[in-house]
């Protein structure tokens, strides 16, 4: 059975940039090689500003990861090596 807490794009917001801070979603969207559905989160801090993206997975949890098969077409997009 899912954690379905675990899933939500809060519990990973206040797992990595802390649940005490005031945090906002500055973009989302999908990324261009996979289509992945991502969000973008800041934070401010006394030492500044704090930023992260995360990334749907098809199981249905957010991740500071993109999924691994995007993670594989970007790099070959990257190398120019696709067709």
């Amino acid at each position: 059975m899912k954690d379905t807490k675990a899933q939500s794009l809060r519990y990973q917001v206040e797992k990595w940039l802390a649940p005490s801070t005031a945090a906002h979603v500055t973009a989302f969207g999908r990324t261009c090689w996979g289509r992945t559905r991502y969000a973008c989160v800041e934070t401010w801090l006394p030492t500044g500003s704090h930023a992260l993206f995360f990334f749907l997975h098809d199981d249905g949890y957010w991740n500071v990861l993109p999924p691994v098969a995007d993670t594989a077409r970007q790099r070959v997009q990257r190398t120019g090596t696709h067709s």
